[in-house]
């Protein structure tokens, strides 16, 4: 008997901490009402203007997730709030040359 009290309160810890770890990833989510959603197809015209490939717009929690290539051929994930369209996170993987140019201010480095 000894043993499953270890085991139990390993248990809630690790339930603990998974229920800890969902609510912090909530904050990332979008919250812009459906109504006051922008059509997909106004992102996508925004997003080629600056001479990037769309591959796809989908929605995952609340936010529109694009997946695309910019002019220079980095692939490139990015997450925008539908209302207004502001982007709220920008995955960049850099081809084996590719530089921070077109993302940075000068001075700027990238983390």
């Amino acid at each position: 008997m000894q043993t499953l009290i270890p085991k139990s309160a390993a248990v809630a810890g690790m339930l603990a901490g998974i229920l800890a770890s969902g609510a912090a990833l909530a904050d990332d989510n979008c919250v812009d009402p459906v109504a006051d959603w922008q059509p997909r197809e106004v992102l996508r015209q925004q997003i080629e203007q600056r001479g990037w490939t769309v591959q796809r717009i989908k929605v995952d929690d609340g936010c529109y997730e694009v997946r695309g290539v910019d002019s220079k051929g980095n692939k490139f994930n990015a997450k925008y709030a539908p209302a207004s369209l502001r982007i709220q996170a920008l995955e960049i993987r850099f081809r084996k040359n590719g530089d921070t140019s077109d993302y940075l201010l000068p001075g700027q480095q990238a983390k």
